[in-house]
């Protein structure tokens, strides 16, 4: 009786958010470290968010409009770069045991998680926090604060060790 009911039992969905910095795959080991049984039990996401490139270095370089060969080049090499940085953060799950779905979105990285936790009805979003100060928190914002007040689920929020 109790292996049916598990068998009807719906996986919950947990979303790990990654960028390039240390402190987000710090924040996937120790979620994996530290939750493996809810992780392991869970439908897991690793999420991506690549911000649109600005091309006003280019602008300025080429003295007016840059070529659109440059820009499509450009924007195939930062797709490469994020999908490198999923396979490895899915090698990182392998490693544990655990497999993980990975997807990668453009825009700005808030909103673009905020509106993946909405779309796969997130139950828990982890995320790592880059230890900014509070100066460069106010001048650049922070994704995780973001995410805490507006993403529709609980967030977690690792902060690396100094």
């Amino acid at each position: 009786m109790k292996v049916e009911m598990e068998e009807g039992k719906r996986k919950k969905k947990v979303m790990v958010a990654i960028d390039e910095s240390e402190c987000s795959h710090y924040a996937l080991r120790w979620a994996l470290d530290n939750l493996g049984d809810t992780i392991s039990a869970s439908q897991l996401f690793i999420f991506n968010a690549q911000p649109l490139p600005s091309f006003a270095y280019l602008s300025a370089s080429t003295y007016g409009a840059p070529p659109a060969d440059l820009i499509t080049a450009l924007q195939e090499n930062q797709k490469k770069l994020a999908l490198a940085l999923l396979e490895k953060a899915k090698e990182i799950c392998a490693n544990h045991g655990v497999e993980a779905e990975t997807m990668t979105e453009v825009g700005d990285p808030k909103d673009k998680i905020c509106e993946a936790v909405e779309k796969l009805n997130i139950e828990l979003l982890i995320l790592g926090s880059n230890g900014r100060g509070a100066i460069q928190r106010a001048l650049l914002g922070s994704v995780s604060n973001y995410c805490i007040h507006n993403a529709k689920c609980p967030v977690l929020v690792v902060r690396k060790p100094t």
